[in-house]
């Protein structure tokens, strides 16, 4: 059957086609400036560390946030984090558009950093991993505890982010900003929040600290999980002693670590 086309639909139509085409196509942000090398430098490492440290393996990513302005943030493009390099860097608004992906795959979970940074001015760095040690506790009633001093910085405990609680059946993963809006107000000002049948979201005032806070976080996970397998009680730090660590500098911000880490990442 042929279908007639009457003049009032071919006006429709042409009309239609004629705001389309009168609507600007998406701009990408502009640039905030350079980065700094040492945030570059600084960046690479952290992916390289948690992929020598095992809390990266082909998945997972770091960012920190902007050395010139406070609504960019640096992450790598899609790519195993240990074959990170500094022309791989991205600079991302906070709605997770790219100032210029060159044509290149992204993140698609590249929101849970870009919602952080909208709601906690004193993040600077952001990492997501998916670390075996930590999924049981975000699916059991298990809660996640600060076992010993260095990872003071679970204080009281971690918070879990369950997508479906939210939006549903989903794929399971935080791929726009409506999701990452959701995730970081479970975050709040914690530290860390587990993420149900996913992994972990890990922030910090300094690259160093969200790296060192992911490494012991995995660590404290796994000696939690022997403690509880030897049987009896278990005696956790207690709120106050986390919080005496915390008021003390929290490991002097990994400064000994890191200079060891770094070394060993880059290769010096």
């Amino acid at each position: 059957m042929i279908k007639t086309i009457t003049r009032r639909s071919f006006m429709a139509s042409s009309a239609l086609l004629t705001v389309r085409a009168a609507l600007p196509f998406p701009q990408a942000p502009a640039t905030a400036g350079a980065i700094d090398p040492l945030l570059t430098e600084n960046l690479v490492a952290a992916y390289r560390i948690l992929a020598q440290q095992g809390v990266l393996d082909g998945f997972g990513h770091v960012s920190a946030r902007h050395s010139r302005a406070p609504n960019r943030f640096i992450m790598s493009r899609s790519l195993a984090p240990e074959l990170v390099t500094a022309r791989d860097l991205v600079e991302f608004d906070l709605d997770g558009n790219a100032v210029d992906a060159k044509g290149r795959a992204l993140y698609s979970e590249r929101f849970i950093h870009a919602e952080i940074y909208r709601g906690r001015s004193d993040v600077q760095a952001v990492v997501h991993n998916h670390a075996q040690s930590l999924i049981p506790f975000g699916v059991t009633t298990v809660p996640l505890r600060p076992m010993y001093h260095m990872a003071s910085f679970i204080g009281n405990g971690v918070p879990v982010f369950d997508i479906q609680k939210s939006f549903g059946m989903t794929d399971m993963l935080v791929s726009d900003s409506a999701k990452g809006r959701a995730l970081a107000q479970v975050l709040g000002d914690r530290t860390c929040v587990l993420m149900r049948g996913h992994g972990v979201a890990v922030v910090g005032p300094t690259i160093q600290h969200a790296v060192g806070r992911s490494v012991y976080l995995e660590i404290n996970a796994r000696v939690q999980i022997q403690a509880m397998a030897l049987g009896g009680s278990v005696t956790y730090l207690d709120p106050q002693e986390a919080q005496k660590m915390m008021d003390a500098g929290e490991n002097r911000g990994y400064e000994r670590p890191w200079e060891l880490w770094k070394a060993k990442a880059m290769g010096k």
